[in-house]
């Protein structure tokens, strides 16, 4: 658990880390290769779960500073302890990888967040498209079978994932690919930088489609050094709109990737400057905030894993704010946690809720529903009279890397309490 004193200020520069949403996709895809040493992963617990998985079927992993190696010469077809795969969504990288080096996968059925339904339709329905038999048996993910040649086409539903795991599963495959509906978040779009780099030709085109033609020998190696988080940028920037003593500079910041989200924080009354490419400077906006209405969506839509640290950001706006949650119906249940620091909100359905402000929020016991929801207690807990504890932190954990230990540095005191 956490423990959190409310008030304090923020003042002094950080840095962000890099991207967690590209750090999981990028190694799962080095897996068609013998060897790869990957650059500016982040060391947060759902990396550290992945690579475990990874050592679950054989592969060598060196994970030093924020150097990952990875050697797959002695990968096998399974894994000596499956369980692991339960505790991460992401598992699903690994069907891909395991067909394509051994013609058949049987997996546990991936975990995750609380996020509400999250399904694999589209990741299933591409397997099958590439030739692929399916099976579900008792929570177990079956597939079997040798991939088609030649073109294909599929549809990608905008979902991230999807559209990750197809480019992984083609990138090899002989024939042309079309993804259409293909999501272009930063971090798909720097898995796809990824595979061009170990030769893969793809084109991405501004209708959301995304064109294959496959390279025909995997190369042995590579080196490739991931995007920082453009998501950890955002976070810092409502960390620094209410709490710093007079502004805070965030370094590797990835500015151009938040263009909707800067555009709602500027309308909401946050006052940032843009120093270089990859500095932002935002200054302490708490007494000019006003009510605005976000909705998420796809990018370049305002992100869905900014939307509830942005919900702490109305509750100290003049009016009332409206959230629509397009993506995910589980992202509203952090307000509950809000309610009982005495915020003010309201719930109209599972996609849509009012946020009255401002608000004294009031130090009390709340819990991470999941790492986004995580770090917006954090950042209530500092906007708040009194102290605050929080709960489930091992959420935070698992998204941002050190995230206690930067705002230590920022000047913020936080205890870790037993429990």
């Amino acid at each position: 658990m956490l423990s959190i004193t409310g008030g304090q200020t923020l003042s002094g520069a950080v840095a962000v880390s890099g991207s967690k949403n590209a750090s999981l996709p990028i190694p799962a895809a080095a897996l068609l290769v013998d060897r790869a040493t990957i650059r500016n992963v982040p060391r947060i617990g759902d990396v550290f779960t992945f690579l475990r998985v990874f050592e679950s079927f054989g592969v060598e992993i060196d994970f030093s500073g924020n150097t990952v190696v990875i050697d797959t010469r002695n990968m096998r077809a399974e894994s000596d302890n499956p369980e692991l795969i339960k505790k991460i969504r992401v598992g699903i990288f690994l069907v891909p990888v395991l067909l394509r080096r051994f013609g058949r996968v049987s997996i546990p059925y991936p975990g995750g967040c609380n996020l509400g339904k999250r399904p694999i339709d589209e990741h299933i329905r591409a397997f099958e498209a590439m030739g692929y038999m399916f099976t579900q048996d008792d929570d177990r993910l079956v597939f079997e079978w040798v991939a088609n040649t030649g073109d294909l086409t599929f549809s990608a539903g905008f979902s991230v994932g999807a559209t990750e795991n197809i480019l992984i599963a083609n990138a090899f495959r002989p024939g042309k690919s079309r993804i259409e509906l293909a999501a272009t978040e930063p971090h798909v779009m720097d898995l796809v930088a990824f595979l061009r780099m170990l030769g893969v030709e793809i084109a991405v085109h501004h209708d959301h489609v995304i064109a294959l033609d496959w390279y025909k020998k995997n190369p042995d190696s590579a080196e490739y050094t991931v995007i920082h988080d453009y998501l950890e940028t955002g976070t810092f920037a409502i960390f620094a709109a209410l709490c710093a003593d007079s502004h805070v500079d965030i370094y590797n910041a990835r500015i151009d990737d938040l263009a909707s989200f800067l555009s709602k924080a500027r309308e909401a009354g946050v006052r940032y400057e843009v120093l270089d490419e990859t500095t932002l400077r935002v200054y302490r906006s708490r007494e000019y905030l006003r009510a605005v209405k976000i909705q998420t969506n796809i990018y370049p839509g305002f992100p869905t894993d900014l939307q509830s640290p942005f919900a702490i950001l109305m509750t100290q706006a003049e009016g009332v704010s409206r959230i629509q949650e397009m993506m995910f119906e589980g992202r509203l249940n952090m307000l509950i946690e809000i309610e009982k620091m005495k915020g003010h909100s309201a719930v109209l359905n599972p996609h849509e809720a009012l946020v009255f402000g401002p608000t004294r929020l009031r130090g009390t016991t709340v819990s991470s529903w999941d790492l986004r929801s995580g770090v917006s207690m954090i950042i209530a807990a500092l906007v708040a009279e009194g102290e605050t504890t929080i709960t489930n932190v091992e959420y935070i954990e698992r998204g941002y890397e050190d995230i206690i230990g930067k705002l230590e540095a920022l000047g913020a005191t936080i205890g870790r309490v037993e429990g």
